[in-house]
């Protein structure tokens, strides 16, 4: 068995031959099913609405109006440490749900609501599967902004907090020979004499197995290091390899189906290793830990934000037509997906040019003017 080096990405993107596994029980990946924070879906099944383990329900604001999709119908939007779901109170098969590794910008927009009139409201912008989509959320409690707060600061703690959820490669994840943890981490075994096996040669060095990780860095180089996220670890193994008994850990298809190999002497202290670092995945799958951290400073919420997830649903589920009709609705810059051309190109006499047509309300004047007005 051939096993990675850890040097570089090109390097450690290993071809895995399916020949080795077959005797192995082949592991379900939760990164790999865990599409909450990843995608955009609309008009889901009541169950996809409902907190996953590790999920958890961190603001919840009603009524609020889906000004662009659904003008007019009072709904409630919650913010969860993955995504944002909106649902119609009256009809709570109409929903959303956003994940917040699909943003791309939050901000304020003044727009034109049919329950408040002209105000101000939230403004999301997505990239799902090359598609881009806008949200405008409208709160209709009258002088409340608390959606625009929560969604922006739960949105950079998400940002924030990538190393609890993304394999990390010659990162500064250790200082003086010490791992520099995370806010909600704690190390639970530190194991000296461990080798990385990486082509004919082993570099000598330390794991970390904490709650939520996985970290290897080399001894006489602190930079040469792995962090490995158990969201992101397929299956870990003893397996015998031209190197002798090694420990194999293979990351999810997500992160790129890597197999790293591990040789700790004696085999009796890889053998504690391997069960520790079962365990911890094993304890990590039940109780995930994604790190997004968010605490309320303003006033009482609109709805307690412990209230139950749960929403009943009065009607049937939609059908495919309802579906792909919500989802145009949303379509951001004319429905243009990417990569393909922007807004429509059109003369313009004052300039000589063929330009890009302007959204509305925007002029060239506008777009040339540093201070309006000057």
């Amino acid at each position: 068995m051939a096993f990675v080096n850890i040097t570089s990405d090109k390097d450690l993107n290993a071809n895995i031959d399916e020949k080795y596994f077959v005797n192995d029980k082949r592991v379900v990946v939760m990164a790999d099913t865990l599409w909450e924070d990843k995608e955009v879906r609309f008009d889901v099944p009541l169950s996809q609405l409902k907190m996953k383990a590790g999920e958890a329900v961190l603001d919840r604001l009603e009524p609020i109006e889906d000004t662009k999709g659904n003008g007019g119908d009072k709904g409630r939007l919650v913010v969860s440490n993955l995504r944002v779901i909106w649902h119609s109170l009256a009809l709570p098969r109409i929903n959303l749900s956003v994940g917040f590794n699909t943003i791309v910008n939050v901000s304020t927009k003044t727009v034109n609501s049919q329950l408040r009139g002209t105000t101000d409201a939230l403004h999301i912008l997505t990239k799902s599967n090359n598609t881009r989509f806008e949200f405008i959320f409208t709160n209709l409690v009258v002088g409340s902004l608390r959606h625009f707060t929560s969604v922006m600061e739960v949105h950079k703690a998400y940002n924030s907090s990538r190393m609890y959820r993304e394999l990390k490669l010659r990162g500064a994840i250790v200082h003086n020979k010490q791992l520099k943890m995370l806010p909600l981490e704690q190390v639970y075994k530190t194991v000296t004499g461990v080798w990385n096996l990486s082509s004919d040669q082993g570099n000598l060095g330390t794991f970390f197995l904490t709650n939520v990780r996985l970290v290897w860095f080399a001894d006489m180089n602190e930079s040469f290091n792995i962090s490995l996220p158990y969201l992101q670890m397929k299956n870990v193994r003893v397996r015998e390899s031209k190197f002798g008994t090694a420990l194999v850990v293979e990351s999810a298809d997500c992160s790129g189906g890597y197999v790293l190999g591990f040789r700790i002497d004696p085999a009796e202290r890889l053998q504690l290793a391997y069960k520790e670092l079962s365990s911890l995945h094993s304890v990590y799958t039940r109780a995930p830990v994604f790190g997004v951290q968010y605490a309320q400073r303003d006033q009482v919420s609109d709805a307690r934000p412990d209230e139950p997830s749960d929403v009943e649903d009065e009607g049937g589920e939609p059908g495919e037509g309802e579906v792909s009709g919500a989802l145009a609705a949303y379509l951001a810059d004319g429905g243009q997906q990417e990569p393909g051309p922007g807004r429509e190109p059109l003369y313009d006499p004052g300039l000589g040019l063929a330009v890009e047509r302007l959204k509305d309300g925007f002029t060239l004047r506008d777009l040339w003017e540093v201070i309006p007005g000057a």
